[in-house]
C-alpha cells in the first residue's frame, strides 16, 4: 500500500487537494498534529469536493506515535534532500510505502530526517525556486510510485461516460 503521511500541515487548501489526490489513487493519508486548520473547516472540504467520506486516513498526536504504529519504508521530501524521487525503486506493490512530507513554513525536522538520510529526496527544480506547493510534490512523487507500479487497479478510462459522447476510437 502506499501512504502520504503530512507532518504537521498548515494549509487547508494543500490538505484537500492532497485529500483529494489521495481518494483518486487509493492511498491512505497520514496527519500528524498539530494541525493548522480544522478537519471540518469548510475551506478543507471545498478542496476536497465531495470525495472526503470515501478518505481513509488517520490523525496521530505526534511523529512517535505515527511511527509506533507504522511500519514500513519511510521516504522522505526535504530540501535537504540530495537525490531525485526518481531515484529509488517503488515497484513492489507488496511493500508498505511512506511518502512524508513536512508542514509548509519549515519541512520535517532535521532530528526526524537524521534517522533516515539514505531516504531523504528533493524534486528537481531550478534555483529560482525553495519549493514547490505541497499538493503538487504529492501528486508528483505519488504518480510516480503508482507509475512503477504500472498503475495498480487505477482506471485508463472515464467511469462515468456519457452515453451520447463521441466514440474518439
Amino acid at each position: 500500500m502506499i501512504h502520504i503521511v503530512l507532518y504537521e500541515p498548515e494549509i487547508p487548501g494543500n490538505t484537500g487537494n492532497i485529500m483529494r489526490t489521495c481518494v483518486a489513487t487509493g492511498t491512505k493519508l497520514h496527519l500528524i498534529e498539530p494541525l493548522g486548520f480544522s478537519l471540518d473547516e469548510k475551506h478543507l472540504k471545498r478542496s476536497g469536493v465531495n470525495y472526503i467520506d470515501k478518505l481513509d486516513y488517520e490523525v496521530y498526536k505526534n511523529f512517535e506515535d505515527f511511527e509506533s504504529k507504522n511500519q514500513g519504508i519511510y521516504y522522505y521530501f526535504t530540501r535537504y534532500g540530495h537525490k531525485p524521487h526518481t531515484s529509488f525503486d517503488y515497484s513492489n506493490p507488496k511493500e508498505e510505502i511512506y511518502l512524508i512530507f513536512g508542514k509548509e513554513s519549515t519541512g520535517i525536522p532535521k532530528e526526524i530526517l537524521r534517522k533516515d538520510l539514505d531516504r531523504c529526496m528533493r524534486i528537481p527544480m531550478t534555483k529560482n525556486v525553495r519549493a514547490l506547493n505541497l499538493s503538487n510534490c504529492c501528486a508528483i512523487v505519488l504518480y510516480e510510485v503508482l507509475r512503477q507500479q504500472n498503475y495498480r487497479d487505477l482506471l485508463f478510462e472515464e467511469p462515468h461516460k456519457d452515453k451520447d459522447f463521441i466514440n474518439l476510437d
